[in-house]
């Protein structure tokens, strides 16, 4: 039994938001003592999983969980509910942020890393806007803690403090905050005078859309609205932060930011436009096919990069706009793929970065090219590397497998076979700019000849890296095993329920 489940709905709701702030608090008050700081990380972010538990379990169970904070103006709050949507990604961000928590200590320490009491203090306060969107009842409050997870991700972008490091994050705030304000607050601001309302319902609040040019502007202003989905054209904030240590690329790219961005794609089509509304669209095709074009184009700069980082940021734009395609096909097997991918991604891009930082803190390389042979010094590493690798692909037994099957799936449903074929091209690219990495490193360039390997040779980070590192190498393979719980989930939000099976 849950410690947590004796509280009130509306408690836990509350307790998922103000946790983490309590623990960026206690953060800062023990900044002058290292491991009690971390201590206090580390106790903060498993406190908040399980509250996530608690909460998953009343969802299972059906109970109602709502609360309002303030009320702006009759019908319009700042509030929160609790929905099966919210929930995944609720859990999938508390998790990792544990084994993120892991992984910075091995390796601001291990990199010698300047103001780490800020690094963990702003680490926090994330998370705290995640949980509060995870959770918004409505446009605006969905608004306020979107814009506050870019304002408190601003410091942990620029914590070198070098030109560099300024300029990612003036592109990193100017690119986010310039979307969110020509296009998402115009959404917003339409939704209210057409719809009356901007609070998320089934089967989303417009009704019928078929002819209505005014729903199809706000579609296209949603979609670029939501700048952390890194829908070209405004996809380079995401390269740009890359200049931000490794444990920031890995909140950015697996546990925040990005996911923050495709998770409000897809509560506004589930809850805003609605699934079966989207068809009736006439500028839902449009920014389908921009998705895809993102996803192939993105891909293909991937495959042009040196730097392992840089190669791995254009990655995961092509990869979330798997999760805006899968919204976009007006399909609810699409959509559970989409939501599934959410998961998925996580796990296997997490790890990818994991092993990044690992090779910059042990072995100071940043570029594929310098990586030939790196195997023999970091084999553990190297075959984690592998392992997400693998997951991102979509190839059995890996996670990815999962949702990928699941939006060529919806692909087919809806008859757009051109989507199939930018799914398949799409894999064969990830093989393409994925796993030379790991092949360079265990094995010779021709011509070139070794002693026998040794463990003499090996030279590996930090021991919480590593432990980072096997945690997420696991979950790319038990979540193809054992991924019940969350297609369960999937299964409870409106218009996708039924749909999709489960593998146990």
């Amino acid at each position: 039994m849950n410690i947590w489940s004796a509280l009130e709905p509306a408690q836990l709701i509350n307790l998922a938001i103000v946790v983490p702030l309590i623990g960026a608090a206690l953060v800062v008050l023990l900044g002058k003592y290292p491991n009690l700081r971390e201590t206090a990380s580390i106790t903060t972010a498993v406190i908040l999983f399980t509250v996530v538990l608690a909460i998953t379990d009343n969802t299972f169970n059906q109970v109602n969980m709502a609360t309002t904070w303030v009320t702006v103006m009759p019908g319009l709050d700042i509030g929160f509910l609790v929905e099966p949507l919210g929930v995944v990604f609720a859990l999938v961000a508390s998790f990792l942020w544990i084994i993120t928590t892991i992984y910075a200590i091995g390796y601001m320490r291990g990199h010698n890393e300047q103001n780490q009491t800020r690094f963990f203090c702003f680490f926090a306060v994330a998370i705290s806007t995640v949980m509060a969107i995870c959770f918004a009842d409505n446009l605006l409050t969905l608004f306020i803690f979107y814009e506050l997870l870019t304002l408190s991700t601003y410091p942990l972008v620029t914590h070198a403090g070098n030109e560099d490091a300024k300029r990612g994050g003036r592109v990193y705030l100017g690119i986010l905050l310039g979307t969110s304000i020509a296009f998402l607050l115009f959404a917003i601001l339409g939704t209210w005078s057409v719809a009356g309302t901007l609070d998320f319902a089934p089967g989303g609040i417009f009704g019928d859309v078929q002819s209505d040019g005014i729903v199809a502007l706000l579609l296209v202003l949603f979609c670029y609205g939501v700048g952390k989905a890194a829908l070209m054209p405004f996809h380079s904030w995401l390269p740009a932060a890359m200049v931000a240590p490794t444990p920031v690329s890995a909140l950015l790219h697996a546990v925040a930011v990005v996911k923050a961005g495709v998770f409000s794609i897809l509560k506004i089509m589930i809850y805003v436009i609605g699934i079966d509304n989207l068809s009736q669209i006439a500028t839902t095709d449009l920014m389908l096919y921009i998705g895809a074009a993102t996803v192939l184009l993105s891909s293909c700069v991937a495959m042009t990069k040196d730097n392992l980082k840089a190669r791995l940021a254009y990655s995961t734009v092509s990869q979330l706009s798997y999760i805006v395609v899968g919204a976009l096909l007006a399909s609810s097997i699409a959509t559970a793929g989409a939501t599934l991918h959410i998961v998925t991604h996580a796990v296997g891009k997490i790890t990818l970065f994991f092993c990044a930082g690992a090779i910059m803190v042990a072995a100071h390389k940043k570029n594929i090219s310098e990586m030939v042979g790196l195997g023999r010094q970091m084999p553990l590493t190297m075959i984690a590397f592998t392992i997400g690798a693998l997951s991102i692909i979509g190839l059995p037994p890996m996670a990815g497998a999962w949702s990928k099957w699941y939006l060529v799936m919806g692909a087919l449903e809806t008859d757009k076979l051109i989507i199939v074929a930018v799914l398949t091209i799409s894999s064969l690219l990830n093989v393409a700019y994925l796993l030379p990495i790991p092949i360079k490193a265990f094995f010779n360039p021709a011509g070139q000849n070794q002693q026998p390997w040794s463990w003499s040779e090996t030279k590996e980070a930090p021991l919480p890296i590593l432990i980072a590192m096997g945690i997420t190498c696991a979950l790319c393979l038990a979540l193809f095993f054992y991924s019940q719980p969350f297609i369960d989930l999937i299964n409870m939000i409106p218009d996708v329920s039924t749909v999709v099976g489960g593998k146990s």
